[in-house]
């Protein structure tokens, strides 16, 4: 299938216009896909699984910036914690004492963002008002310094529904604005990344648009 340069060129134009970061999702991808965007300007890229990103980092140019935006494990930061530019969807206390655990190993303090619940799934991951607000809370008195909370995140529900998708989107905004220190606002996908844009997004997270459909 390749790499689809128009559709890059176009979701790139309108992103650069309204000062949106593209996250490039090459989950699944090979490196020649990666290295064809690369070749355009792309250095932003997204991955799920943390084995496949280490064997990708590791076979491309060294400046990428390589995003997590899987659910991670625990015992799977270790790997990831010497080079990852930021981890997407951090959806525990837990899990952030383990980042900046690690973030302390290497010397580096590493970027988050806190995944917030959004969706009516309830399969999607993430906080719930009240939890983030005691995260929040909680990141001064647990002395996490290798760790930076540098915004939120958050998927909309599966739906054909754009006005509900629409909804998520001000809702997760207005929970952003709750916390001026962020910086950034990540939401929106191929199927909504436009509507995430009118919503004040600043990060969007794009796959198939791109790559076209994983098998």
């Amino acid at each position: 299938m390749g790499v689809n340069i128009s559709a890059y060129r176009d979701i790139k134009k309108f992103l650069d216009d309204h000062k949106v970061e593209l996250i490039a999702v090459s989950k699944t991808k090979p490196v020649e896909d990666i290295l064809e965007l690369y070749q355009l300007g792309q250095r932003d890229f997204g991955e799920n699984y943390v084995q496949e990103l280490v064997e990708k980092a590791e076979q491309l140019p060294k400046d990428i910036r390589w995003h997590f935006i899987g659910h991670l494990q625990t015992n799977k930061v270790k790997l990831i914690a010497p080079f990852v530019q930021l981890i997407h969807g951090v959806d525990s206390l837990k899990l952030l004492k383990e980042i900046s655990k690690q973030g302390a190993k290497c010397n580096r303090v590493i970027d988050c963002l806190l995944q917030v619940h959004i969706a009516k799934e309830e399969t999607k991951f993430g906080f719930d008002e009240e939890e983030l607000r005691l995260v929040m809370d909680q990141l001064e008195v647990q002395g996490m310094a290798n760790v930076q909370i540098a915004g939120l995140m958050g998927m909309a529900s599966f739906t054909k529904d754009m006005q509900l998708v629409k909804a998520e989107f001000q809702k997760l905004k207005a929970l952003f604005d709750k916390y001026p220190q962020l910086r950034i606002l990540s939401m929106g996908m191929s199927s909504d990344y436009k509507i995430a844009v009118e919503q004040k997004s600043n990060m969007v997270r794009i796959g198939s648009l791109l790559f076209g459909q994983r098998v």
